[in-house]
């Protein structure tokens, strides 16, 4: 979507509307992409006394996938310093409601890139709320953040029809705040769980 369809749409509310809120520049509206602003919460990744980070629920070893995090806080303009080999989540400063004929994919801006942090993710349509963003620091320093900086780029892409979701549950809808892994979530995994004893007992 170009930069003409973009502000026909912002601020508009309905299937059809782009909310971003607060969109403190204009001037982060590109001609293809929308900067977006690193968020106030972090999700800090600890090591525990586990061997893994277990995803079965019904395994004696499991432990709540949050407890794996740790959150801290920081206000606009706050240093924050992501570590080499370390996964902190995060969310954009901006709270967005997304058109229901249109997804967006999420990356990093090229500065941050060439730093070593790599970010690529695509939100559904339809999405609200404030995007959840996993930073990685693949290089050999640590990096200082600031809050509130354009770190990231949404490029939205329009569909030919509206999606619409009905009862399909979505996990980090409405999310304004960082929100650990609900793959212990998955459904499937039950199933999967009940295959393997199924064969065992074969």
């Amino acid at each position: 979507m170009i930069r003409s369809d973009i502000l026909g749409r912002l601020g508009k509310i309905g299937p059809s509307g782009l909310w971003i809120d607060p969109l403190l520049d204009e001037g982060q509206i590109g001609e293809v992409t929308i900067d977006l602003r690193l968020g106030y919460d972090f999700l800090v990744s600890i090591v525990t006394r586990r061997p893994f980070i277990g995803i079965v629920r019904d395994d004696e070893r499991f432990r709540s996938i949050p407890s794996y995090f740790q959150p801290t806080r920081r206000e606009l303009g706050d240093r924050f310093i992501l570590y080499p080999d370390q996964v902190v989540l995060a969310t954009t400063l901006e709270y967005i409601a997304l058109p229901s004929d249109c997804y967006a994919d999420i990356f990093t801006r090229s500065s941050f890139t060439r730093l070593g942090i790599g970010l690529s993710t695509m939100v559904h349509p339809g999405f609200r709320g404030c995007f959840s963003v996993e930073l990685f620091n693949h290089g050999n320093n640590p990096i200082e953040l600031v809050v509130g900086a354009k770190m990231f780029q949404m490029r939205l892409t329009k569909l030919a029809d509206e999606m619409k979701y009905g009862g399909i549950e979505r996990k980090y809808f409405g999310n304004v705040r960082p929100t650990p892994s609900r793959a212990a979530d998955d459904h499937d995994l039950q199933r999967l769980s009940n295959l393997s004893i199924s064969y065992r007992r074969d």
